[in-house]
């Protein structure tokens, strides 16, 4: 590992480091493979220098990451543009303008509807999270991956133009929530703030009660998100089947982004944080139908990818044993395969660092 200048960094390297402020604030986590973007943050809030991980042929590695940005180029246009419109509409609906809400969701529906069935495009949303936790980026990486789990349930693209829709309103009801409130954690809120914080889900539901062309499902996905199949959730404690199958996939859609989301003042959780989460809630509070799909084919998704281990050594994904919420197989460096499964067990090793294939 070594010290860098913030003057001499380039896209392509990898922190060996978390970087913090002077208020112990999280600005980048440790593992993270710098952008422009990342840089050019670092030069804004005047940090000197960085550690950067040893073992990395940094001219290759620039090279890796130009070819990644290159591929993704469209995917995050299109994604800035829609966050764009997330905000307009946000904005509008404040200001009691919801008459809005059906012309932008036909667009994004549009928009979206051809980037849920690309290959790659939950490794491009993890890179995106890097970006902003704030309500709009968060709606339109919903909406994404709902209509992707649609997609690995085999809906119809009526279905999945509708879940994305779902995905993308969720939360419209926080157009009507005290801003300090918006980008708060839940668990982190005092109760009386967290009962304005629920009443977003009414809020929601009620918001576009009135609209033609919002289906029943997308409203219910606004009232029921919150809600757990176990009838532990919010706001009214309904359970099972008595929870809307579009928000029950809204809901494990939005627990994935909430886990994998750098905020400040908190480290970023792998996306193998997320599917352990949900591996072992989904006979509790998720739907067991809607997880068993989405583990399998997300599993499937990280084949071949890189990761870094909190033991320093660094391997590929090869395989997952049995049981949906397992920990992946790793080919480390000199060849020696690694049940992660054992490993934990053990030795407590888990994976810090994830880098998309």
């Amino acid at each position: 590992m070594k010290e860098i200048n913030i003057e001499k960094l380039v896209p392509g390297m990898a922190l060996g480091r978390t970087i913090l402020n002077d208020k112990m604030v999280v600005i980048l986590s440790a593992g993270t493979l710098l952008t422009h973007a990342h840089i050019t943050r670092l030069k804004y809030l005047n940090i000197p220098s960085a550690y950067i991980k040893d073992g990395f042929d940094f001219s290759q590695n620039y090279r890796a990451v130009e070819i990644i940005f290159n591929k993704e180029n469209a995917f995050v246009k299109k994604y800035n543009d829609i966050v764009a419109e997330a905000s307009d509409l946000f904005v509008n609906v404040a200001k009691g303008k919801g008459e809005v809400v059906e012309t932008v969701g036909e667009a994004v529906k549009e928009s979206l509807a051809p980037t849920v069935r690309e290959s790659g495009v939950i490794d491009y949303l993890y890179t995106l999270s890097n970006i902003s936790d704030n309500i709009y980026h968060h709606s339109v990486r919903i909406a994404v991956m709902s209509g992707v789990i649609g997609k690995w349930l085999h809906f119809s693209d009526k279905k999945i133009n509708d879940l994305i829709l779902a995905g993308f309103l969720h939360d419209i009801g926080k157009t009507m929530m005290p801003k300090n409130l918006i980008s708060r954690r839940p668990g982190k809120l005092k109760p009386e703030e967290y009962e304005i914080y629920i009443q977003h889900t009414i809020n929601g539901q009620d918001i576009l009660s009135d609209k033609n062309n919002i289906s029943a499902g997308v409203r219910a996905a606004a009232l029921q998100h919150h809600e757990t199949m176990d009838g532990a959730g919010e706001p009214f404690g309904v359970s099972g089947d008595e929870i809307n199958e579009y928000a029950r996939i809204v809901s494990v859609a939005n627990l994935y982004d909430n886990i994998t989301t750098e905020r400040e003042g908190e480290v970023k959780q792998t996306p193998f944080d997320a599917v352990e989460f949900i591996g072992k809630n989904m006979f509790s509070t998720l739907d067991a139908r809607i997880c068993v799909p989405f583990i399998s084919n997300i599993q499937n998704s990280f084949l071949g990818s890189k990761v870094g281990l909190t033991d320093g050594r660094q391997g590929i994904i090869v395989y997952y044993p049995d049981g949906y919420s397992s920990l992946p197989m790793i080919r480390i460096d000199d060849d020696t395969i690694l049940d992660l499964n054992d490993e934990r067990r053990e030795h407590d090793i888990r994976i810090m660092e994830y880098n998309p294939r």
